[in-house]
């Protein structure tokens, strides 16, 4: 029983290490992406990612969270993809510029359903 728990443990820290490694990296996305659209996708996805492996590994560690923490990777992966699709939506009606790098601008194509209606 002792082996299988520590077993559960060390795997628990790997995806904790692994979780740590997207949060990370999408920090260091957010610092060298050229501009708001791009650092709005480095830091959901990345972080989104290592969030839930960091959650996967405490439930591993501590399987009597088991429950609440798959609530919370549910609501972080309802949330996040949709807060940034705001935020991205917000800034561009904004006016906020692209970067000199990017090559083509789907929401500029786009119709608003507002200014038809």
């Amino acid at each position: 029983m002792t082996e299988l728990s520590g077993l559960m443990d060390m795997f628990g820290a790997l995806t904790i290490l692994g979780g740590a490694v997207f949060l990370a990296l999408g920090g260091l996305g957010l610092w060298r992406m050229p501009d708001v659209y791009n650092r709005i996708q480095a830091g959901t996805k990345a972080t989104t990612l290592g969030t839930l492996l960091v959650l996967i590994g405490v439930a591993l560690i501590a399987p009597s969270w088991s429950v609440k923490l798959v609530l919370i990777m549910l609501f972080l992966m309802f949330t996040s993809p949709l807060s940034s699709q705001v935020l991205a939506r917000a800034a561009h009606r904004a006016g906020v510029p692209l970067s000199d790098k990017t090559k083509a601008d789907a929401l500029a194509d786009a119709v608003n359903v507002e200014d038809v209606a």
